[in-house]
């Protein structure tokens, strides 16, 4: 079949690449040169330079012939002469802090692709195609989609939902082998497409291939990401915090416990200083605002939003409310700035957030070190901005950030942090603050107090040095 992606994000992106993968025909288009230039390089650093994801800029190099990136309009048109569907994946970001998502990228994008559409086949539109809702975005978004492409006159069209459920960091290996996939049509014929678009998945033994209508569909995203949004959120303010507040309760213990019952399971049992990203925060936020649009409760939604910002704000004063510690003056090392780890994404990165508070709080310099998304920081941090930034300097390993600091700051869960504990004694004297917001030092927590290191970590009372 041949495929068509309007945006060349983390959804658009992984998802082309996998679809190339399948033997469709695949066009990407995005407005971004830059990013378009790296995707269609075929060279792993400049791919991995743009989107950081595990077995991305293989899948990409191993079937180039089948996918092509342009920021050439003209090259879609041509394309949807004989184009069998068509992939809107574009940023639908949150308006402030409203929860409503900012539609306007979507829009725009839709209502250029319906001017065309009707031009195809030289107006006749003798191509059947479909339109397919790949953003999150809000529950009825369907009929909006519905109603720019009936005002633009374009006909033998299907709009159909199929959001992603991605894991960043394992949007690949989660794309090539599925838990599920999801379609919301309202006809057959659009099903019958989708079947074609998917076909290496519909009868797949380890994938429930899901067919419900278009509400349906994209209701299950926003709910599903609310939901596992709940878990973390019970881990850190009910779990973590009892761990922190009575002695001799070690997290790792209850983590056991509690995720030993099959009723409650383990995902989600894991504790850190803030859940970031591209989805759980939007998509809380655009559920709530659905909601309250429509009447409804939404006291207990919003509750998981205010305990994801107080974990983060806690996690950070804990180190003047319980140390006496103040930041003032002070060098401070944040190892991790992507939110979570395998990824160079800093959407929603609780690091930003920690950074801003100690340029308030008058830190003498901020130094940061990140395997994947140092790049991305600068350029959200430009000096050229605002002229507090200049104190925020970049280092290129773990040594070389800890050196000559008063503190440190675990922010992301980046497996070779794990090793930090034998760095930490070798560079950074005792007394010295160490901020686990990852618990990712636990195993080591009992050594690092004997030999005198003041530890805050999430899920932890505050340890004392003993020295």
């Amino acid at each position: 079949m041949k495929l068509l992606y309007i945006g060349a994000g983390f959804v658009g992106a992984c998802s082309a690449a996998v679809m190339a993968d399948s033997g469709h025909g695949v066009l990407v288009y995005d407005i971004d040169k830059n990013k378009i230039e790296k995707l269609g390089s075929g060279d792993r650093e400049q791919i991995e330079s743009c989107l950081f994801e595990e077995g991305l800029s293989d899948l990409l190099i191993r079937n180039k012939n089948n996918i092509e990136f342009t920021i050439e309009y003209k090259k879609v048109e041509d394309f949807l002469e004989s184009c069998d569907a068509v992939f809107m994946c574009l940023p639908t970001p949150e308006i402030g802090d409203t929860g409503e998502s900012n539609l306007k990228y979507y829009f725009d994008a839709a209502e250029v692709l319906a001017k065309n559409l009707a031009q195809r086949n030289k107006k006749t539109q003798s191509q059947y195609v479909v339109v397919i809702n790949k953003s999150t975005v809000p529950i009825e978004m369907i009929n909006k989609t519905q109603e720019i492409m009936d005002k633009a006159g374009v006909k033998n069209c299907g709009v159909v939902s199929n959001p992603e459920f991605l894991v960043e960091g394992k949007a690949i290996s989660g794309s090539l082998k599925p838990d599920r996939i999801v379609i919301g049509a309202w006809n057959q014929k659009d099903f019958e497409v989708m079947r074609e678009v998917y076909s290496r998945f519909v009868n797949s033994p380890t994938t429930d291939y899901v067919e419900v209508n278009p509400n349906e569909a994209a209701a299950g995203k926003l709910l599903a990401n609310y939901y596992l949004f709940c878990k973390l959120a019970i881990c850190y303010d009910v779990i973590g915090r009892t761990c922190e507040k009575f002695e001799n309760l070690k997290f790792e213990n209850l983590r056991k416990i509690i995720g030993g019952d099959p009723r409650i399971g383990s995902w989600g049992m894991f504790n850190s200083f803030f859940a970031g990203g591209s989805c759980f925060i939007k998509d809380t936020g655009s559920l709530v605002h659905q909601l309250e649009k429509s009447g409804a409760d939404v006291s207990f939604i919003k509750e998981v939003l205010r305990v994801n910002r107080y974990q983060r704000d806690n996690f950070y004063s804990r180190a003047k409310d319980e140390v006496g510690f103040n930041f003032k003056n002070k060098s401070v090392a944040v190892l991790g700035v992507a939110f979570k780890r395998d990824t160079n994404d800093i959407r929603n990165s609780g690091a930003i957030e920690i950074v801003n508070k100690l340029l308030d709080n008058g830190a003498k310099e901020i130094k940061i070190y990140d395997p994947a998304a140092m790049s991305m920081f600068q350029n959200l941090f430009d000096v050229s901005k605002d002229s507090r930034y200049k104190i925020i300097k970049y280092f290129n390993s773990e040594k070389e950030v800890l050196e000559n600091t008063d503190a440190c700051m675990i922010l992301t869960d980046w497996p070779k942090f794990r090793t930090l504990a034998d760095l930490i004694k070798t560079v950074c004297s005792a007394p010295y603050l160490i901020m686990d917001g990852r618990r990712i030092l636990s195993a080591q927590f009992d050594e690092l107090q004997n030999l005198g290191y003041d530890i805050i970590s999430v899920g932890s009372p505050y340890l004392k040095g003993k020295k």
